[in-house]
């Protein structure tokens, strides 16, 4: 079985390949650059917009693990809307080339406002350019795979605490801060409770669920427990060491984020139970 992994040099990217690899699989590795990618992996460098025939081009993989995505951490970037369109022809082109199953990341801001339990069928109302624009490409991708008979998975994350050098989280932006020597940092209130995954926990369920076909559909990557975001950063702080302290009230809570939310863990749970 060959897996291509998009985005394999981005934040995810690289933890998923590296992941993947550790479990045995054959890896075909593609981002615009690849330098940070695990050599084990096949890599090439490309870009995905621009290929007529990306099938052929990444010598016809049986799974495409979809994770390249712009501005993931900007939510009103307009690229999110701009890329759209582009998105949705690289997985059509693979759909209707031969592969036998498409796995997409996914993501918690596809539902909007709401609080509680996020589950597979909870209504989504997104509330930025980046819930929107994922929210569309899940719609239209699951008619795409349910026309061409290909298996789909769209793997939604929530937030992901880790590999902090990487990627542009509160947790990566606290890890620079701390790291040229700031005291303190800018913080909200703290007080709303998110779904929180450790880093090597939240790849290890993306490629877990990538390489099993018994669950399908839409996934919750999480772990189904709330926490607040105060308390999860102030851990994040005291397990790396840091001197440096959270300046809350700093910057308004955003309007469109949930007081309590989280994801349903027991289509993750099941996958993982399989190993």
């Amino acid at each position: 079985m060959k897996y291509l992994i998009t985005g394999a040099n981005g934040y995810i990217g690289q933890g998923v390949v590296k992941t993947m690899l550790d479990l045995g699989a054959e890896v075909v590795a593609t981002d615009f650059h690849t330098d940070d990618v695990d050599p084990r992996a096949k890599r090439i460098d490309a870009d995905l917009f621009t290929l007529e025939d990306p099938y052929g081009y990444f010598e016809k993989p049986d799974v495409v693990i979809h994770l390249a995505w712009r501005d993931g951490f900007r939510h009103a970037s307009e690229n999110h809307m701009n890329d759209l369109p582009h998105h949705y022809d690289f997985i059509s082109k693979m759909c209707r080339a031969g592969i036998r199953k498409m796995c997409v990341m996914g993501t918690m801001h596809e539902i909007g406002f709401m609080e509680g339990c996020i589950k597979a069928d909870t209504p989504c109302a997104p509330q930025s350019l980046y819930g929107i624009s994922k929210n569309a490409l899940r719609q239209a991708t699951m008619l795409l795979c349910k026309e061409t008979g290909v298996k789909l998975q769209w793997l939604r994350g929530y937030y992901i605490v880790g590999n902090a050098h990487k990627g542009c989280s509160i947790f990566s932006k606290l890890t620079a801060a701390a790291e040229a020597g700031d005291t303190t940092f800018p913080f909200t209130t703290g007080q709303n409770q998110y779904d929180f995954t450790d880093y090597d926990l939240f790849c290890e369920q993306v490629a877990k669920a990538a390489m099993q076909d018994e669950v399908l559909g839409i996934i919750e990557c999480c772990t189904g427990k709330p926490m607040k975001l105060a308390d999860r950063v102030e851990k994040f702080i005291e397990d790396n060491g840091f001197s440096i302290s959270l300046a809350y009230g700093t910057f308004p809570d955003r309007p469109y984020d949930s007081k309590a939310v989280w994801g349903d863990s027991s289509k993750i749970d099941k996958i993982m139970a399989l190993y």
